[in-house]
């Protein structure tokens, strides 16, 4: 992903609301969210051209909702920290990050929760080209950044996104609170959390809502831009929440809602090149979560 927008515990029928964007090159074999048979309760598209996988692996993912019994339920999405001179070939696939956790450790019976699988991922920070990594039981929200100075964090209620830099920006719920972070807020963070509010304080469950904040494409002025190692024209063109080149753009869109009583909906928008729409996935179902402590 390249834009995680997050509204965690924010309204009392919804324990978690996810509007995300995939930026990647068009080339990059891809197939649509689906159940998938090899892993057993995950819903999550399937990302076929990863470096780093080992043998016998499934494919890598970028988002993912993990159905159990038992409540052990399982959410992860993750974000490359963008960084052109620091890419390496020799390192795991970031989607295998998340596969580990969304199948469980080595996928034995052994439930990693995510304050542990942060901890341990963060142990060894050069496993992986840089990300951003968040994972929750649908209990608790960790966030973790393998190019941050900051450790582990668990993300209190509130919203909350990450892009491609080291950090994370927050609110508290309601609509005063303002945003905060430890770096000057990427515009199109900063504008997407702000609409996203929006949508859950006027219409919550309004799934197309939240694609439309995911849809906009415009790029930020010149003197918001961050300084990523790109040419400038291309910190421009990254800098819009929806991304439509030729060779590189928004892949998929993707809203998660998953509801206090259990019930969730989650849907896909997959994209070719130049923003062009290929077709929409839809699923529904029920998760066993435990009630809303206070």
């Amino acid at each position: 992903m390249c834009l995680v927008l997050i509204g965690w515990r924010v309204h009392p029928e919804f324990r978690l609301i996810v509007a995300a964007n995939r930026d990647e090159f068009y080339s990059r074999p891809t197939e649509s969210m689906r159940w998938w048979s090899e892993v057993p309760g995950l819903l999550a598209g399937r990302d076929l051209g990863a470096i780093g996988t080992q043998a016998g692996d499934p494919p890598g993912t970028w988002l993912g909702l993990t159905r159990e019994a038992k409540g052990r339920n399982r959410f992860a999405t993750v974000t490359n920290v963008r960084n052109p001179k620091g890419e390496r070939t020799d390192v795991r696939s970031r989607g295998a990050l998340l596969m580990d956790f969304l199948r469980g450790a080595d996928a034995s019976d052994d439930f990693p929760g995510p304050e542990n699988y942060v901890l341990d991922v963060a142990a060894a920070p050069d496993d992986y080209n840089g990300y951003n990594v968040l994972v929750s039981d649908l209990e608790s929200l960790w966030w973790h950044s393998n190019r941050s100075a900051l450790p582990p964090q668990e993300l209190t209620p509130g919203f909350h996104g990450v892009s491609n830099g080291t950090f994370v920006t927050s609110a508290a719920p309601g609509g005063t609170a303002g945003l905060e972070a430890p770096q000057p807020i990427w515009p199109k963070v900063r504008s997407g959390l702000t609409e996203l509010r929006t949508v859950v304080e006027s219409d919550p469950g309004n799934v197309a809502g939240y694609f439309e904040v995911l849809a906009d494409r415009a790029e930020a002025p010149d003197d918001l831009l961050p300084h990523t190692g790109v040419p400038l024209r291309r910190e421009r063109t990254l800098s819009a929440r929806f991304i439509a080149n030729s060779m590189h753009g928004t892949r998929a869109s993707t809203v998660l809602l998953v509801r206090e009583d259990g019930s969730f909906e989650m849907a896909e928008r997959s994209f070719g090149r130049f923003g062009r729409g290929k077709g929409e996935e839809s699923f529904s179902g029920s998760l066993d979560l435990r009630e809303r402590q206070a």
